[in-house]
């Protein structure tokens, strides 16, 4: 059986943080969450993103959407690290919580486990896996890199303003799209549906098939 994934529901596990006890479904509540993990702290390429992270972080709160970090070491390792952190990335206060999971076991419940990375012990570490969460406590989206990838977060932020885009307005968002440019109608939703949904307008694209599935907006 495969792990968390894109239309699952996010377990509802209360874990010690940074900033208190956090119970992650109450930590959404009505709107989005991006949940995070790294293989460890005082490491250099978790260091370089979450200092990354607490960058964007402002970005994340213009569009309503929290922050939330989980790694394998406990609090108190944690907030030693956040020194480092800030101190790497001077003006970037970290002002997300960082969960605690020294047990690992929150990690495979959020199917955040690197199969290939271990520790000392020969325990396996948490991957690179975000998960950007609904208000329905469902994960949306997902990514997963392995521990020599640093995650880009101007991708993150686009992702998130696709989701969001897709969910007000019932579209999809093509190849490369940033905020501001045409998205494209759902093949689900037949042209007289179109005119109603969209009076701006939207253009078909001309192709061999002569098959009308590719329409652009402006929302």
């Amino acid at each position: 059986m495969p792990g968390l994934t894109i239309g699952d529901t996010v377990p509802n596990l209360e874990l010690d943080s940074t900033q208190g006890r956090i119970r992650i479904h109450d930590f959404v509540g009505d709107g989005y969450a991006i949940i995070f993990s790294h293989p460890a702290d005082f490491t250099p390429v978790c260091t370089t993103e979450m200092a990354a992270m607490a960058g964007y972080a402002a970005e994340f709160e213009k569009r309503g959407v929290k922050l939330l970090g989980i790694s394998c070491d406990d609090v108190q390792s944690h907030r030693e690290w956040i020194k480092d952190i800030e101190a790497y990335k001077p003006g970037s206060k970290l002002t997300y919580p960082i969960m605690a999971d020294p047990e690992r076991s929150a990690i495979r419940e959020l199917n955040m486990v690197d199969p290939d990375e271990k520790d000392a012990q020969g325990v396996n570490l948490p991957s690179r896996t975000l998960h950007v969460v609904g208000p329905d406590k469902k994960v949306k989206l997902s990514f997963l890199y392995p521990a020599c990838t640093g995650r880009n977060m101007d991708e993150v932020v686009r992702a998130v303003d696709s989701l969001l885009t897709a969910a007000r307005h019932k579209v999809a968002t093509p190849a490369n799209w940033k905020p501001g440019e045409c998205v494209v109608i759902a093949p689900g939703v037949s042209d007289e549906e179109a005119k109603k949904m969209f009076p701006q307008g939207f253009q078909t694209a001309d192709l061999p098939s002569k098959k009308s599935y590719l329409r652009f907006t402006k929302v």
